[in-house]
C-alpha cells in the first residue's frame, strides 16, 4: 500500500505484547523512584507534529489533550547513529529541545510518547535502526530519550523501506531486547510500541514479519498500532467501520503468534489510529468526527491499549472541504479540536473529556433536484463526551427559491432529524453550499450540505459545475481538486491531476431512470481528457485541447438505471480540467 509521507507516523502506546513465548502482561519491575508513572491503561494520544513551530504543551492544554505522541526522532545523514528530532542537528535530545513543554505536559498529569521513525526517515534510510548497524549504539539512543524526558513509553514508526529492510529490523529488536534488560536492571518501567501500516483486513506480511522476528529475538512488544489510513486500495472506504475491522484483522494475526494469551490480553496490546477528514489518498478515504466517536466507542468496548490520530495541528476545519492530505487542516467542515473531544474519553485515569459535547453529521451530503422539486438528507447527532444535551437544529444558506426545514427541529444528541428542501419551479439552476448548525450549551458544530438545482432538462449529476468550491460528491484519486481557474464557466472547476501511475480519476455515481437514453455532456481542456459512464451503463469520449472543448457521450442505462460518472487524464500528461458536466 501507498503510505503517508515524511509526517505519516502515528503513536501506539499501551498494553503489554510479548516474549519470545507470548504477551507479557504487567512486565517489568516495579519502577524506580525517579521513573516516570506508566500511561494509563488505556491511553488517547494524539500525534504532535515536532517539526512545525507550535509548543506541543500549549496545544495540548488548548485541544484538552493530556498525552501526546511526538513525531519524529531519526538521524541526520544514513550511517549516522546519533537521533535528532526531525533529523536535525539543531534539535539534539536535550533539555533544551521540547524539554520544558514535556515537563510541562507531565506536571499537569500527562506524557508524552516519543516516537521514531516516520515515512521520511523510513524512506530516507535515517531511520536509527537502518542507519546505524552498531546495536548498542541504537539502544544507547532509545535509552538516552527515556532518561532525558523521564518518559515510559517509545514509539517505533515502521513502514515504506523499513519494512524491507531485514538487517534493519533486526538491529531494531535486538535494541529494544537490550533496553528492556537495562530498563529491568535499573527498575524502571518501559514500553515499546510498533506503528505499522494496515490493510483494511490486518496487517500486510511486511508487517508481520517485523512482528515474528521479535518474537524469534524474544523481544517484548507493548502496543502493536495499526495507522487507520490512507489505503491506497482503490475501494470504497467507511473509514469508521474499516478501521473496525483492520483492528480486528490484527486480533486474529496476534492471537496466531501469541497462541497462550488470552482475547483481554490480546485486545489491550492494539493501537489504532485515525486521520481527521481527507487523508493523502483523497476523499474516498474520509475520517469524519463521526467515525472517531464510533471507534472511540467500540475500542473501549473490546479494551485497546491506544487511541490516536495524525495529527493534532490537523484537527481544524480551516481549508477548503475536500483538501487532502494537508498537515494543518482536516479538508471537512468541522470545529477546531472536534476530533480530539471525540476521542478524549478513551483515556482512563482522568485523561478524558469531562464536560459535554456532541458531532454531527448529514448523510447525504448532498442532493440533486429538478426546479419545484424536493430532497431529503438524514442529520445525525452523538454524543462524544459526557452526557446527552439538547441540540438546537438550524440550517443557513438555502437560496431563493429553497426552503429548508428540519423535522424535529430540536433533538437530544444521539437523536437524528429530517432535513427537508423544497424548491419553486422559479429557482435558478447551481449548487449551492448550506451550513446545518446544531447548537447546545456545549457550544455549536456544524456540517455541509450541497444541493443542486439543475436546468435545461439535466438530471442526477451532482455538483457539475464545482460551484460548491468542494469535490463533493465525486470521489477522486490523489492530487485532484476545485480550482478557480481556468472555468469554463461560473467561479470554479475540477483539476483532474495523473501522475505516473494514476490517471487522476473523479467518479460519481448517479441513480436514473432503468432502461432510458441520456447524454453526459462536459467541457473539459486538457491532453487525453476523457468523459464517460460505466457500471450500469457504458460510453466514453476524449479529446485533448489547449482550449475548452465540450464532449458528448450518449448512453443507455441498463435495468437498474445505475452508473457512475467519470472524467480523468492520462499517466504522466499533465492536468486536465472539467467544467459544466451534465446528464439530459
Amino acid at each position: 500500500m501507498r503510505l503517508h509521507r515524511s509526517v505519516q507516523a502515528v503513536l501506539t502506546a499501551g498494553a503489554t505484547l510479548a516474549a519470545s513465548a507470548g504477551l507479557l502482561v504487567g512486565a517489568g519491575t516495579a519502577a524506580h523512584a525517579a521513573a516516570p508513572t506508566p500511561l494509563p491503561a488505556h491511553v488517547f494520544a494524539p500525534y504532535f507534529e515536532a517539526y512545525s513551530s507550535d509548543n506541543p504543551a500549549t496545544l495540548a492544554s488548548q485541544s484538552g489533550n493530556k498525552y501526546l505522541s511526538m513525531a519524529f526522532l531519526q538521524a541526520d545523514t544514513k550511517g549516522s547513529c546519533t537521533a535528532y528530532w526531525n533529523g536535525q542537528s539543531s534539535s539534539p535530545v536535550a533539555a533544551s529541545t521540547f524539554g520544558s513543554a514535556i515537563a510541562s505536559i507531565q506536571a499537569n498529569g500527562g506524557d508524552v510518547v516519543p516516537s521514531f521513525g516516520g515515512y521520511s526517515a523510513d524512506n530516507g534510510g535515517t531511520e536509527i535502526a537502518d542507519s546505524c548497524t552498531d546495536v548498542n549504539q541504537i539502544a544507547a539512543q532509545y535509552e538516552k530519550v527515556i532518561t532525558t524526558y523521564n518518559v515510559s513509553r517509545i514509539d517505533l514508526d515502521t513502514e515504506d523501506n523499513s519494512l524491507t529492510d531485514t538487517a534493519g529490523i533486526d538491529r531494531r529488536n535486538k535494541a529494544v531486547k537490550q533496553v528492556e534488560q537495562w530498563a529491568a536492571t535499573n527498575g524502571r518501567s518501559v514500553q515499546f510500541s510498533y506503528t505499522l501500516p494496515t490493510t483494511t483486513s490486518g496487517l500486510a506480511d511486511s508487517g508481520l514479519a517485523v512482528l515474528q522476528n521479535a518474537v524469534s529475538n524474544g523481544t517484548r512488544v507493548d502496543v502493536v498500532n495499526i495507522m487507520a489510513f490512507d489505503y491506497y486500495d482503490g475501494a470504497s472506504h467507511e473509514m469508521g467501520t474499516d478501521a473496525e475491522h483492520a483492528a480486528t484483522g490484527l486480533y486474529n494475526q496476534l492471537a496466531g503468534l501469541y497462541p497462550s494469551e488470552t482475547p483481554a490480553q490480546l485486545w489491550s496490546s492494539i493501537g489504532i489510529t485515525l486521520m481527521p477528514g481527507v487523508d493523502d489518498f483523497g476523499t474516498g478515504e474520509t475520517t469524519t468526527v463521526q467515525d472517531a466517536a464510533t471507534v472511540q466507542s467500540w475500542a473501549s468496548g473490546k479494551g485497546v491499549d491506544t487511541l490516536s490520530f495524525w495529527a493534532l495541528e490537523r484537527d481544524n476545519g480551516s481549508c477548503a472541504v475536500g483538501t487532502a492530505g494537508n498537515d494543518n487542516c482536516s479538508g471537512i467542515a468541522q470545529n477546531t479540536w472536534d476530533f480530539s473531544h471525540a476521542m478524549e474519553p478513551f483515556t482512563s485515569g482522568g485523561g478524558g473529556q469531562t464536560g459535554n459535547d456532541f458531532s454531527l453529521g448529514d448523510t447525504p451530503g448532498g442532493g440533486s433536484v429538478q426546479p419545484g422539486g424536493s430532497t431529503s438528507s438524514t442529520v445525525s447527532t452523538a454524543v462524544t463526551s459526557g452526557s446527552a444535551q439538547s441540540v438546537a437544529l438550524s440550517v443557513s444558506g438555502a437560496p431563493a427559491g429553497v426552503s429548508a426545514s428540519l423535522s424535529p427541529a430540536t433533538v437530544t444528541a444521539g437523536g437524528s432529524a429530517t432535513l427537508t428542501l423544497a424548491t419553486t419551479s422559479a429557482v435558478a439552476p447551481g449548487s449551492y453550499p448550506l451550513t446545518i448548525t446544531g447548537t447546545a450549551a456545549s457550544g455549536s458544530h456544524t456540517a455541509s450540505y450541497t444541493l443542486t438545482v439543475t436546468g435545461s432538462g439535466s438530471t442526477g449529476l451532482v455538483n457539475g459545475g464545482f460551484e460548491s468550491g468542494s469535490l463533493s460528491p465525486w470521489t477522486c484519486q490523489a492530487g485532484s481538486a476545485v480550482v478557480g481557474t481556468p472555468v469554463h464557466s461560473g467561479s470554479h472547476a475540477l483539476q483532474v491531476t495523473p501522475s505516473d501511475s494514476t490517471t487522476g480519476e473523479c467518479d460519481q455515481s448517479v441513480t436514473l431512470l432503468p432502461d432510458h437514453a441520456y447524454t453526459l455532456t462536459g467541457w473539459v481542456q486538457g491532453n487525453y481528457a476523457y468523459l464517460g459512464v460505466s457500471g450500469g451503463a457504458t460510453g466514453s469520449s476524449w479529446t485533448s485541447a489547449s482550449a475548452w472543448t465540450q464532449l458528448s457521450v450518449p448512453f443507455t442505462t441498463d435495468s437498474t438505471g445505475k452508473a457512475t460518472v467519470y472524467v480523468h487524464g492520462w499517466y504522466a500528461q499533465g492536468n486536465v480540467y472539467a467544467d459544466d458536466l451534465a446528464i439530459n
